[in-house]
């Protein structure tokens, strides 16, 4: 069996796994609808260097009990993997552990759900000690339900995709009790780490928390480099960055502290929500939220609900907000043709503005941060609701500061 094979991205070629997803659409799920799910999952995929060829769904009332799809389409599925030399099953669910045991034993593949997916791009991109307990203890949380029968299985695959990380080929994985033992451990320390981090918070001292929040991958990172200045991670993909960066930002003579927060995105799991709330502090302990929104993604609205029922989840979603509507460039492209006229065109742009500023009672702009667009206007808005809420708790700093007007001149350019 055939599992590498060459496929190119823009100028790069890579040679990694190939796999195909799989969906079960249940009633009041549109094909739309679950299209767009795929094609956050191929996207997932992608990032953690999976090709995917193929995509297959299944109307259902409910997933099947014991293998997730039904009987005829398990065989269809089998048929091509065999045929096209795949080596990953990705499923756009969370299993419980009997149905990826059974699906597995009929496809005799590696059966990757939406979870494990997730934690294994998790497990790539953490950089600090911090990360890397979060992420193996999140690992260790999700497999122990799963032990039963995995050991051998994962040590047939001597590594690879979903064993990342070290939560799949420690041999002290091996049993349930040194597991519980391990997990045990994690908690304990990122205690310690977190009592490092609040100590480090109370250090900060009166200064304005500004905390940017959004879906994975609408260009929090961009927009940290254009207000802070400075060289954050930046990447087209799903999670480039999951560490937390804060920069004392000053506007004139106003300091503020502004983090950049781990992007959020649909049906993340428990278990990463638990392990990365000390992470997630950063937006819980911050004065003002700025709720970064991709306009031009097609599902932009449903990304939008995920992150505000994750905040209410925080318990920090009744924080003063800010919503930036971010690649105004790129919707223009997918929204408008050439032949569209002048008129229309800025018609529709400003009927689209003003509903939003409707909805979210005037706290939104539309900016384009890799065409620097209407990005001195937004570091202005921020610099006002800064200031005010400064005048509001700290009035006795107040006497420091004066009136500014941001320039054009004070912005550098970004990517996206």
């Amino acid at each position: 069996m055939n599992e590498k094979e060459k496929f190119k991205i823009g100028n790069q070629v890579f040679r990694e796994e190939l796999g195909v997803v799989v969906a079960v659409m249940q009633k009041n799920e549109s094909e739309e609808q679950t299209n767009e799910y795929l094609d956050e999952l191929e996207f997932l995929a992608l990032t953690d260097g999976i090709k995917v060829i193929k995509r297959f769904t299944q109307r259902l009332a409910h997933p099947d009990n014991a293998t997730y799809v039904g009987k005829g389409k398990l065989e269809e599925i089998k048929t091509y993997i065999e045929t096209h030399g795949v080596s990953i099953v990705l499923i756009d669910d969370e299993l419980p552990p009997s149905q990826q045991r059974n699906m597995e034993k009929e496809l005799q593949r590696k059966v990757l759900d939406r979870s494990m997916l997730i934690l294994d791009i998790f497990a790539q991109r953490a950089r600090t000690v911090q990360a890397k307990t979060q992420v193996e203890l999140a690992q260790l949380q999700y497999m122990l339900p799963r032990l039963k029968g995995m050991w051998t299985h994962l040590e047939r695959q001597r590594g690879g995709t979903g064993t990342r990380g070290g939560a799949g080929e420690k041999e002290i994985e091996t049993d349930r009790r040194i597991a519980e033992k391990k997990i045990s451990n994690l908690k304990e320390k990122l205690k310690e780490i977190d009592k490092q981090n609040n100590v480090r918070r109370k250090h900060r001292g009166d200064m304005i928390r500004v905390a940017l929040v959004g879906y994975t991958n609408v260009g929090k990172s961009t927009l940290m480099n254009l207000l802070a200045k400075e060289n954050v991670f930046a990447e087209n993909k799903l999670f480039a960055t999951l560490d937390t960066t804060v920069r004392k930002v000053t506007f004139n003579t106003i300091p503020f502290l502004l983090s950049d927060t781990v992007g959020f995105i649909r049906k993340l799991p428990t278990h990463l929500i638990e392990s990365f709330k000390s992470t997630l502090d950063e937006a819980i302990e911050a004065d003002i939220l700025v709720h970064v929104v991709d306009i031009s993604h097609s599902a932009f609205e449903d990304q939008m609900n995920v992150v505000n029922e994750i905040l209410k989840d925080l318990k920090c979603d009744d924080k003063p907000q800010l919503v930036i509507f971010n690649k105004m460039d790129l919707y223009e492209e997918k929204q408008f043709d050439e032949f569209l006229p002048a008129e229309v065109k800025t018609s529709l742009l400003t009927e689209l503005k003003e509903s939003w500023m409707a909805r979210t009672h005037d706290n939104c702009i539309f900016i384009s941060a890799a065409q620097n667009r209407n990005t001195a206007e937004l570091r202005q808005l921020l610099f006002e609701k800064v200031k005010k809420m400064y005048l509001e708790r700290y009035p006795y700093k107040a006497g420091y500061w004066t009136d500014y007007t941001v320039m054009e001149e004070d912005w550098e350019t970004g990517t996206e």
